[in-house]
């Protein structure tokens, strides 16, 4: 099978759309697994990436259709808000009988998380991919191990330094905040222009987050501390 120059092009280029838009979802997959064991990390990250692509590839079919409805940034938003707080605040748990459930939480984490926050993402992809489906799966399929590298390099960095946790919720949370008012039902609404009020109102969301975030685990162990 002859494969055309202007295919392999697309594919180039839905590659490199792919890795320079995924930065944010490493995070997501990081931040999902980094409390699991090694062993049911791996799972997660293998099942929760390979979800999400499939969900990307579906998405693009589809993409132009959904962002033309108006608040599908904004609900995906409070959703990721959501999702920034609970990865962020979630403690070990003591019963191993749960593990199996914890897995299954991660994977559906990753795949809901990057789901909502590749709308855009799966919008430039499309249009690179020029009508070449089979090149659009094939392209996302190759960001797949690096991504699954970006997350495992985040998760080892977490684990030697506890702040990067709230690094990592803050882009969540950043990200969360740009879908709310960036989307075109609420600008319209607002008779605003993408701007200003966008940057406030995800530094407001941010700071809202990290710091219901760390209240909220430092207040957990304090409580730990008084049950020893």
């Amino acid at each position: 099978m002859t494969i055309s120059a202007a295919a392999l092009l697309a594919l180039w280029k839905i590659i490199a759309i792919d890795i320079i838009l995924s930065g944010d979802n490493a995070v997501v997959i990081a931040m999902a697994t980094r409390r699991l064991p090694n062993d049911q990390r791996n799972k997660a990250i293998v099942w929760g990436t390979a979800g999400a692509v499939l969900l990307r590839i579906l998405f693009a079919a589809v993409i132009v259709f959904l962002l033309n409805i108006p608040f599908v940034h904004f609900v995906g938003g409070l959703l990721l808000v959501w999702i920034a707080y609970k990865v962020l605040v979630e403690r070990e748990e003591e019963v191993k009988v749960q593990a199996a459930d914890r897995l299954l939480k991660a994977i559906m984490t990753i795949i809901i998380a990057d789901a909502v926050m590749s709308l855009d993402n799966v919008v430039a992809v499309a249009g690179a991919a020029e009508g070449h489906l089979g090149m659009l799966a094939l392209g996302v399929a190759i960001s797949i191990p690096i991504m699954i590298f970006g997350s495992k390099a985040i998760v080892h960095v977490m684990e030697k330094h506890r702040w990067i946790a709230y690094v990592g919720s803050g882009i969540l949370a950043w990200t969360a905040g740009k879908m709310m008012a960036g989307d075109e039902g609420v600008l319209h609404w607002f008779h605003l222009s993408y701007g200003p009020f966008v940057y406030a109102v995800a530094a407001g969301v941010t700071i809202l987050v990290v710091s219901a975030g760390y209240i909220t685990n430092k207040r957990a162990e304090r409580e730990e501390g008084t049950l020893i």
